[in-house]
């Protein structure tokens, strides 16, 4: 069922959005090399322990995608994964490619949002190509989030970004519908056709989240947590990701964070 918001449950909705925003944009000058992806997960731990009112969305968490319920606090998937990375003993070395997955409720309503980076000097421009097209193509399925449109507008604009630039799109994962909880109808493939799908409205709050692979558009799901899912190839993934409201006019971004 796919539900639609008031102005006054909007409201209600941001402080979700700007925690999650706050907690990555700390994570992002915190992932350095030398640092264990087992410290990233306990800081998030604590900072949802600190908030009143603030419940991990992953912890416990079993939906039929994965196996059994997931443990941690925060998805951090490095290189070739891209999705649903379970923290793991693991120490960042310059020029791993780190992306970051975050949703917390907060008094009952979810901001969920994700991010990828470069850890380090060592940036391979290919990493950061990638990682760009996905903020691009983010941006560009939010610019179609407008009453009137159709939910293809924004699957189409984000397809048009991955495939200008060269990369395939997997559409077995993407955005959905936030609120309550944080997996809600409708999905938000990130492919699709434009003037195609559920008319827009204000009052629907989706998250947005491109993901691509350098090379390929195949996945696997690890064996070793039965979670991670990685790229079929071993290339490197990215994903960017933010919670919308769309309103009578421009969309707002519930998840913003300073860049």
């Amino acid at each position: 069922m796919i539900e639609i918001k008031t102005r006054q449950e909007i409201e209600q909705m941001k402080p979700a959005g700007r925690f999650v925003g706050s907690i990555l944009n700390n994570l992002r000058n915190m992932a350095k090399p030398g640092v264990n992806l087992l410290d990233l997960d306990n800081y998030v731990k604590q900072q949802i322990e600190s908030r009143k009112g603030a419940t991990s969305c992953y912890v416990d968490y079993a939906p039929d995608f994965g196996t059994g319920p997931f443990s941690h606090y925060i998805c951090l998937s490095v290189n070739d994964a891209v999705l649903h990375g379970v923290p793991f003993d693991y120490t960042l070395t310059d020029g791993d490619l780190l992306s970051m997955d975050l949703a917390i409720d907060v008094d009952g309503w979810v901001g969920d949002s994700a991010i990828s980076l470069v850890v380090g000097e060592q940036a391979d421009p290919e990493d950061l190509r990638l990682i760009k097209a996905t903020e691009d193509a983010l941006q560009a399925g939010i610019a179609q989030a407008k009453p009137g449109n159709r939910l293809g507008d924004i699957s189409a604009a984000i397809g048009a970004v991955a495939h200008e630039q060269g990369y395939s799109v997997n559409v077995e994962f993407g955005g959905h519908g936030v609120g309550h909880v944080m997996h809600g109808d409708p999905l938000v493939p990130n492919d699709g056709r434009a003037h195609h799908g559920f008319k827009l409205r204000p009052g629907l709050v989706i998250a947005i989240e491109p993901w691509f692979m350098a090379t390929t558009d195949e996945i696997y799901q690890d064996p070793n947590d039965g979670w991670t899912l990685r790229s079929q190839d071993g290339s490197r993934g990215a994903h960017s990701e933010h919670t919308i409201a769309i309103t009578e006019g421009d969309p707002i971004i519930l998840t913003a964070r300073d860049e």
